[in-house]
């Protein structure tokens, strides 16, 4: 998730690094501005690991991810070639019928879809 997104979503400011994710790949969701992610052994997700997530935060991310998405806990490796344990959202079994077969490219949703996601969910509070 972006950091701006992240920080609309959870209410606070979060220390994150660079990571990759081994045995996902991120798909295009039909429909959508957003990509999801879904376990694949032979693919890859680059991205960032948020630390110290609060239990609080943890709430509102699993609402505003909602029942497409379920919280897996994985291990993540990070450009000092070190690990981390980490969680993260993988699209559930029973919405994968949702899933183009393409890449779910996150540089073309900075460059084409993230402000149409924005505008989508300004002012999502989900704690109301």
């Amino acid at each position: 998730m972006c950091e701006d997104i992240m920080v609309e979503v959870s209410g606070c400011h979060l220390s994150h690094v660079p990571g990759i994710l081994k045995g996902y790949s991120r798909r295009s969701v039909r429909g959508e501005h957003y990509p999801a992610i879904v376990p694949d052994n032979e693919s890859i997700v680059e991205g960032v690991v948020y630390r110290n997530v609060p239990n609080s935060v943890w709430d509102r991310l699993d609402r505003f991810e909602g029942k497409m998405y379920e919280r897996h806990h994985v291990v993540v490796e990070l450009k000092n070639r070190k690990t981390l344990a980490a969680e993260t959202y993988v699209i559930h079994p029973a919405h994968l019928n949702l899933l183009d077969q393409s890449d779910g490219d996150f540089d073309d949703f900075i460059r084409n879809g993230k402000a149409s996601f924005q505008r989508h969910y300004k002012g999502y509070h989900p704690l109301m």
